[in-house]
């Protein structure tokens, strides 16, 4: 496991979980949706954004990536030799939204570029993210399971985690599996 992509809806946790995987993997962590917007929460131009993705995935052997752009997704998936899919229910991730939205919105926290999300955008317009994750939720989560069931992806190992809990555990199993393989690695130096 050395190219890995995170996936799943918005406020699933991509992020969070990518950034502890490639700590875990010691590898380095790519925001798609650091590429992906500009200022004033524009979006990239595409080729700009695709240049943007290519560059960052050849950029180095490994890595964990996160986003679930389908436009970059011949790049990344191409690449991947692993994709782990949050899939978590839409009450789970709509409490994870509301917490993290609340939290950017009070801190004014910049997110990309300059960009901070507001109040009236984050919760009271057609635009927020909350419409957003309620009205692609399901059709998401079929069109995930195609793009796995591709052919031109059958090699990607792919881990579809259902719970905020059992993504803990599969974090916490690798850094088990790491440590022991770390732990035999020196073992089996001569001395």
């Amino acid at each position: 496991m050395r190219r890995v992509v995170v996936v799943g809806t918005s406020a699933v946790g991509k992020t969070t979980f990518a950034r502890r995987l490639a700590a875990i993997l010691g590898v380095p962590h790519v925001e798609l949706d650091a590429l992906h917007w500009e200022p004033g929460w524009q979006e990239a131009d595409p080729e700009v954004f695709r240049d943007r993705v290519r560059a960052a995935v050849e950029a180095t052997e490994a890595w964990v990536v996160d986003g679930g752009y389908s436009r970059v997704r011949p790049i990344v998936w191409g690449a991947a030799d692993t994709v782990v899919w949050l899939d978590f229910p839409l009450p789970t991730i709509l409490l994870r939204l509301s917490r993290r939205t609340l939290a950017r919105v009070i801190s004014r926290e910049e997110i990309w570029n300059g960009n901070r999300e507001r109040w009236r955008t984050a919760f009271a317009s057609r635009e927020s993210l909350y419409w957003w994750v309620l009205t692609t939720h399901r059709g998401r989560s079929r069109r995930m399971t195609q793009a796995l069931a591709s052919p031109e992806y059958r090699h990607i190992r792919a881990v579809r985690l259902r719970s905020p809990r059992r993504a803990e555990r599969w974090l916490q199993d690798l850094v088990g599996s790491a440590r022991a393989e770390r732990d035999a690695h020196a073992s089996s130096r001569p001395g």
